[in-house]
């Protein structure tokens, strides 16, 4: 495996499948290398903390780095190139700057302003450096991979974009880097999220999966709810009683720490 800092070296004899990762890799990035082993044998993983996608400069001094675990991780998991470049080097000069689409100022982007704007930018400028065959994002990041599917439609870009499905603990908490640092207080009380969704997925009708997600989330003090919704997995807008594809979203802070999860409502009808 070729650790780079820049792309000079980079082989493209081959169709890549890229893994943008912000970096303190768990099995969750690991997921996503080894669905892009079934795809190539070509698998870049990119580590960097974009700081266009945070919006309070402490959050982005907050974010937990372990550059040498991460190339140890995407080693043992079957990556071909880890590429971990400097601001300087990541963004080229005079690089494109894209402006968060309607979608992306709802959920996530009402909390986060200029969070996705951000991320696509970092997320153009990958795919036009790198220039990967395939693009592999974890589905737990949802509203993020809707968007990236849109960014890649809408630039006819020969890139076909895997989602990859959420990876959980033992007892049902989404993966994240920013759970090393939940307490063990505080990730105990990080689980409501999980059984609040999966609550909400047994119930039969959107109206009674919504008032359960909600009722659920209100139990644990030590969580300050930002959203619940349902919406539409294929347009992003809120579930109706004819929508196909139901997804239910939940985002929260838990002692200054941001937390997003969802899950598909596979059981609700209307």
């Amino acid at each position: 495996m070729q650790v780079l800092n820049d792309l000079s070296a980079l082989d493209h004899s081959r169709p890549i499948a890229l893994v943008p990762t912000m970096g303190a890799l768990h099995a969750g990035h690991a997921a996503l290398i080894e669905k892009a082993r079934e795809i190539t044998d070509s698998i870049v993983v990119s580590i960097f903390v974009n700081p266009l996608q945070f919006e309070d400069s402490e959050d982005l001094a907050k974010y937990p780095r372990s550059p040498e675990r991460d190339i140890e991780l995407a080693r043992s998991a079957g990556a071909s190139v880890v590429w971990m470049p400097e601001k300087n080097n990541f963004y080229p000069t005079n690089f494109e700057v894209i402006p968060s689409p309607i979608m992306g100022e709802k959920f996530e982007g009402a909390q986060r302003r200029g969070h996705f704007s951000g991320v696509l930018t970092a997320v153009n400028a990958l795919f036009t450096q790198i220039l990967p065959r395939y693009a592999i994002f974890g589905e737990k990041d949802f509203q993020q991979l809707f968007l990236v599917r849109q960014l890649v439609r809408e630039r006819n870009m020969d890139i076909e974009v895997v989602g990859v499905p959420t990876v959980r603990d033992t007892e049902g908490l989404a993966l994240s880097s920013r759970n090393a640092r939940l307490s063990e207080v505080e990730r105990e009380a990080a689980l409501i999220i999980n059984q609040a969704l999966c609550k909400a997925m047994q119930k039969e009708s959107l109206s009674e999966a919504k008032f359960s997600l909600v009722k659920t989330l209100s139990k644990e003090p030590l969580f300050t709810l930002d959203y619940a919704a349902i919406v539409d997995e294929d347009t992003f807008e809120l579930a109706t009683q004819d929508t196909v594809h139901k997804r239910a979203l939940v985002a929260g802070w838990i002692n200054g720490i941001r937390l997003i999860d969802n899950m598909a409502m596979t059981s609700v009808e209307q």
